[in-house]
């Protein structure tokens, strides 16, 4: 953002006589304000133990403070928070905007939501209250007979100070300047803070020759370039004839910036105050002054062209080009370019961030002040596709860079308004006896100057939303968090296949300089949306799908047919194939065959062939798959209501089992067993007056008691199978055995779907560790002290073999296995959760488990996971085209080679990433392909072979490649691999890998794709730009690094995250946060969704978090009571009971909006969400804020403008 104001002719550059100084408690700052109250501990305060955590567990939240120590943790620096309030705006994905600079860091670590730290420093936060007696401070009204701080009311008698001719911006100066601001006195009138003092350099002593610049170079030669012959120059290179930035001083003076004044001083960075005297940010102006490093006014006749950081007079031998940094009224830079120069900066298509560090200089940064509210850009606007980001001062620092020259504290003497003042010395480069440069003070940077995730995703289903057609060559599709429908035209839809680059570089070459990983997101089973068009079934009869004779490869839209349609050319090999007699079909003008539109496998993406029996295990055709439910009836089971809860529910569940399109009712056959320390089977054959239970008290070699009668068909058996389910409750009411088995449970299940000779399901509902003495017996090693350690591989890694090999074997008989968990206490989740992530299964986990309150949630889990799609008995093949191939896999699943990818099954909600490398040259007429070959057994019983294709381009540049990139399945594989790493690596080196690989794909961009700028500068691809964010989610995520939480949720976690697809992975890692307070009750859709951070929390509004596995309702304490009264039905927060876990089903427009919100978001998560309301200052705000990922995590993450520059730092050690 810029402003830009022409200057008056009038103006001059000098200001009036100072007035008379501040008293000895009125610094230039203000007056020191008393050290503030706490309102709230921070966020270091945690739950104690016994609080619900935020997967649903009580226990293992520990209570802690702020961390203590220096702020540099997990090997990138931290900086503090900001203490001023959220920027309206984000900065625009196509623009080129300035890096707000406002902010001034703390110390310490902020309050929750507007207490201020417990130091000296403002009195009062955004949101806090001020103090009982109203100090002078950085924010706060003046002092009576005070002059005014940076941002107060002007003072009754307007001075003129360095900063401005009738307002301070740091404070009012002293009637009689005995020194200059940073040293020896001044006998002239004073300068500019950056401009070349008349008599007296900016820091040190008086000079009696000609004026010298900041850092001492000789008044013969500009700071940074070769000598001039004309009069010297000042630090950013204009002649003392000049202003700052290049006006001529003919008149009044100008303020520090360049903006004439005419009347009440203006605020340097805070936007006008029509109503008050002393707003938060400033007095009211008159006009809005210009920024920084805005648009500098039209230069005077012969004037110089301003440059950014002293580079000498354009035409001097080595001058540098200048950096483009301010508005464009056209294609060019408002100040002028000399000839042949141009301006430097991101090209079309890029993000930039100047990070603000000149070349060669790693102690002094330097950004632009925010605009004021409402500022508009000057015609012309900037250069399109670009944006430029400037970091504050301070950045050196922050980043453990070294100052510019050693610091040291001067003499009481030489002490100034400002502070002590710099020793007198040589400065790098400079003559002796000159001033060293001061450290500017630390700023933090502007978050609403940070690429924004929101701002991507609006933007994204402003321009994507809709059909989308996959009729192109390596088409990019839409975010993952748009709403579009995908319409098959060779193609398939990316619902079933994601790629994380869309246009392949050519070499190999190409790709180990970019890092970019080359990876397929795979999802064969997802739901179709809206009208999107089944996939269609084709039975080719005896002959089976036609395939390549070569490569195998199934026939798809991209091959082509030769010699009138009797032979085909595979586009994966390259070879050469007959066509079948009974398949051959004549070619029309263009060379297609002219039954193309009537077979699918000619024009669409995806299809299913109905297989032969050379396709089915021993050459036979299967049986329709079984659900076996397996039940828990030990004291816990009973106790916490969870077999009751089962029981009841179960009986309308079995109605939606899975079936074929048109079926009147499911092939599927169920069974049930219950066990303990001992298995009891039913037998539930038609025509029996009542159910038989059957024991099997040796678990030690089990077996299967009845065959027939065991599975059976919910048609036949309806009656036997309620009066079973309404005798089990009764029949284990009583229970008081604790052990449980597991392994031999398990082993009977498969024993059951291989004598049936069918695949499977078996749906477990476990409660505790199997302890009792039985195959898969186990014993607790908990221990939560080696997460985070070198060690807490021994704890996530299983303790046993067996559940591993027994995983083994149910893929191979094609049994699934999921897993329902109602744990107490440590179940582990690392060992039992393998055979469920090796079947293709899923592990549910309700900690603490109470019917009242978890009931729900476990029944809407249960029926999601028997309903929804699935395909049993899975291999799946992955065939690319010549010059790549897949070489790495990653999710849950088996391999027995190296190829094919087995499961027992698949669901709707699985993805597997596969990794693919070049093996040979690629061209870009060619292309690249890839076909996913999936073999199943479907619901009903049939072998079917299920065929997606994907064609890519091929690119020889670089920037071709960045162009065509898609960052959410980016996102998806690192997770993965970083999740896959935590086996074998320690947590340290799985962050410095996926920071290592980050940094060197924007390194890459940076010197291969971007114009050349100034090294301060971050230079993001545009459809990258937000992968410094969701590097530091996934490093900050609790699958990653859950120090807060327990193991077994540590376990559960992981897991999930290896299954999760594209939409999934995004969502969990950047949860969604929306205020509902904002809401028309009549208006459609959801909110717009805000960035997570703290500072976008308001104490009077009420927020919906959710990131796919928990939902929070974040209530402030100030909310309006009618707005409680329409959705609680009551007046207060404190009044609302926490426990509840659904709202009140009012009749109030309101409150049907916020219940229809939690649905809509329900609706479009593969899990049932608890909703947990948190209150503002609650004990579970704590757990609440650890899924603000923008902000810097309790225990030492860093937040995301902190990664950033920590990210910028990495890309230029990289470059250099």
């Amino acid at each position: 953002m810029y402003q830009h104001q022409q200057p008056q002719a009038n103006k001059g550059a000098y200001a009036a006589p100072p007035p008379p100084p501040p008293t000895g408690q009125q610094q230039a700052y203000g007056a020191a304000p008393p050290a503030p109250q706490h309102a709230y501990n921070g966020p270091g305060m945690m739950p104690s133990t016994g609080e619900s955590g935020p997967y649903g567990d009580h226990g293992g939240i520990k209570q802690s403070g702020p961390p203590a120590g220096p702020p540099q943790q997990n090997g990138y620096p931290q900086a503090a928070a900001n203490p001023r309030g959220p920027h309206p705006s984000a900065v625009p994905s196509q623009q080129m905007a300035a890096m707000h600079l406002g902010g001034m860091s703390t110390a310490g670590v902020p309050g929750a939501y507007g207490a201020p730290p417990a130091q000296a420093g403002p009195p009062s936060s955004q949101y806090g209250a001020p103090p009982s007696r109203p100090p002078a401070s950085q924010y706060g009204a003046p002092l009576p007979g005070a002059p005014t701080s940076q941002y107060g009311a002007p003072p009754p008698r307007p001075p003129a100070s360095q900063y401005g001719p009738q307002s301070s911006q740091l404070g009012a100066p002293p009637t009689k300047l005995s020194s200059s601001q940073y040293g020896a006195a001044s006998s002239g009138p004073p300068t500019s803070q950056y401009g070349a003092p008349p008599s007296s350099s900016q820091y040190g002593a008086a000079s009696s020759g000609p004026p010298t610049s900041q850092y001492g170079a000789p008044p013969s030669s500009s700071q940074y370039g070769a000598a001039s012959s004309g009069p010297p120059t000042s630090q950013y290179g204009a002649p003392p004839s000049s202003s700052q930035y290049g006006a001529a001083p003919s008149g009044p003076p100008t303020s520090q910036f360049g903006a004439p004044s005419s009347g009440p001083p203006t605020a340097p960075y805070g936007p006008p105050s029509s109503g008050s005297s002393a707003a938060q940010y400033g007095a009211a102006m008159i006009r809005p002054p210009t920024s920084q490093y805005g648009a500098p006014p039209p230069a005077a006749p012969g004037a110089t062209a301003p440059m950014q950081y002293g580079a000498p007079p354009a035409g001097l031998p080595g001058a540098p080009r200048p950096q483009y940094n301010g508005p464009a009224a056209g294609p060019a830079s408002a100040a002028p370019l000399q000839p042949g120069q141009r301006p430097a900066g991101p090209m079309p298509g890029q993000s930039g961030f100047n990070m603000g560090m000149p070349a060669g200089d790693t102690g002094q940064a330097y950004g632009a002040p925010q605009q004021p509210d409402g500022y508009a850009p000057p015609p012309g606007g900037l250069p399109p596709g670009q944006q430029v980001y400037q970091q504050q001062p301070g950045y050196g620092q922050q980043m453990g860079m070294p100052p510019a020259g050693p610091q040291q504290l001067a003499p009481p003497g030489q002490r100034g308004p400002h502070g002590a003042q710099s020793p007198m010395g040589a400065a790098p480069g400079g003559f002796p006896n000159q001033p060293l440069p001061t450290p500017a003070p630390q700023r933090r940077l502007d978050p609403d100057q940070m690429p924004s995730p929101i701002q991507v995703y609006e933007d994204d289903k402003r321009n994507r939303e809709g059909l989308f057609t996959t009729n192109a060559r390596g088409q990019v599709p839409p975010l993952v968090t748009s709403d579009f429908v995908a319409q098959d035209q060779g193609n398939c839809s990316p619902r079933y296949m994601r790629s994380t680059v869309y246009s392949v570089p050519c070499t190999a070459d190409m790709w180990k300089q970019s890092q970019v990983p080359i990876v397929l997101s795979i999802s064969p089973f997802s739901r179709q949306v809206g009208q999107e068009m089944a996939i269609p079934i084709v039975n080719m009869g005896d002959l089976g799908p036609v395939r390549c004779i070569r490569c195998k490869a199934y026939m798809s839209p991209f091959m082509t047919f030769t010699d009138g349609g009797r032979r085909f050319t595979c586009n994966f090999c390259g070879g050469h194939t007959e066509v079948p007699p009974d398949y051959f079909q004549h070619l029309d003008h263009t060379g297609s065959r002219t039954d193309r539109w009537e077979r699918p496998e000619l024009h669409l993406g995806s299809y299913e062939f109905v297989a032969t029996q050379d396709y089915c295990k021993n050459s036979k055709f299967p049986n329709a798959p079984a659900y076996i439910f397996m039940i828990d009836v030990s004291y816990n089971s009973m106790r916490n209501g969870m077999v009751v809860e089962l029981c009841r529910n179960i009986k309308d569940l079995l109605l939606s089992l899975p079936k074929e399109y048109g079926a009147e009712e499911s092939a599927i056959r169920v069974g049930f067993a219950t066990y303990s320390n001992v298995l009891h089977f039913y037998n539930l054959k038609a025509g029996l007056a009542q159910p038989q239970m059957m024991v099997v008290a040796d678990v030690q070699d089990v077996f299967l008691p009845l065959l027939d009668g065991f599975l059976v068909k919910l048609s036949e058996s309806e009656e036997l199978i309620e009066s079973l389910l309404d005798q089990i409750p009764e029949i284990f009411a009583d229970t008081r055995e604790t052990e449980t088995i597991l392994g031999p449970v398990i082993q009977a299940g498969l024993q059951a779907l291989k004598d049936a000779e069918c695949a499977g399901k078996l749906l477990l509902f476990h409660s505790s560790l199997p302890t009792a003495d039985a195959p898969g017996k186990l014993k607790n090693r908990d221990d939560r002290k080696l997460l985070g350690t070198d060690k807490e591989k021994t704890i996530l890694a299983a303790q046993t073999p067996f559940y591993q090999t027994l995983g083994k074997e149910c893929v191979e008989a094609g049994c699934s296995v999921d897993l329902f968990l109602f744990p107490n206490a440590y179940i582990d989740v690392a060992t039992i959760g393998e055979i469920a992530s090796m079947t293709g299964g899923q592990v549910y986990k309700y900690n603490y488990f109470q019917a009242d309150l978890d009931g729900p949630r476990f029944i809407a889990d249960l029926a999601n996971d028997i309903e929804r799609p699935i395909a049993f008995d899975v291999i799946m093949r992955v065939r690319t085209s010549t010059g790549i191939r897949p070489t790495d896999f990653l999710g849950n699943f088996y391999m027995s080679n190296t190829t094919d990818i087995e499961l027992a099954a698949v669901d709707c909600d699985k993805a597997i990433s596969v990794e693919i490398k070049h093996d040979d040259k690629l061209t870009e007429e060619d292309g690249a392909y890839v076909q996913v070959a999936v073999l199943f057994t479907s619901v009903s019983g049939q072998r079917r072979l299920r065929c997606h294709n994907l064609s890519l381009n091929c690119c020889s540049q670089l920037a071709e490649m960045y162009k065509s990139c898609e960052l959410d399945s980016v996102v998806n594989y690192f997770a993965k691999l970083a999740i896959r790493s935590v086996q074998n690596s320690t947590p340290q080196k799985i962050r410095e890998t996926l920071i290592q690989r980050a940094a060197q794909i924007l390194a890459t961009y940076r010197g291969n794709c971007a114009s050349p700028s100034s090294a301060g500068q971050l230079i993001l691809p545009e459809c990258m730009k937000l992968l410094p964010l969701y590097s530091s989610c996934i490093l900050k995520s609790d699958a990653l690094q859950g120090l807060e939480i327990t193991t077994d949720d540590r376990s559960w976690l992981m897991q999930q995250t290896m299954s999760m697809d594209v939409a999934t992975s995004v969502s969990f890692f950047y949860p969604r946060l929306l205020p509902l307070h904002e809401m028309d009750p009549a208006s459609e859709g959801l909110p717009i969704a805000i960035r997570c951070s703290a500072e976008r929390l308001k104490d009077t509004g009420v927020y919906l978090l959710e990131n796919g596995l928990v939902m929070y309702m974040w209530i402030g304490l100030h909310v309006s009571a009618d707005w409680l009264q329409a959705v609680f039905g009551v007046s207060t927060p404190t009044q609302i009971d926490p426990d509840k876990t659904k709202l009140m089903e009012l009749d109030s427009p309101l409150s049907q909006k916020v219940r229809k919100v939690i649905a809509t978001v329900q609706k479009v998560r593969h899990r049932a969400l608890r909703l947990t309301i948190v209150r503002q200052r609650d004990k579970l705000e704590a757990v609440f804020r650890r899924y603000l990922v923008e902000d810097r995590g309790s225990d030492g993450s860093a937040s995301y403008v902190d990664f950033l520059c920590h990210m910028h730092k990495e890309i230029r050690n990289l470059l250099n």
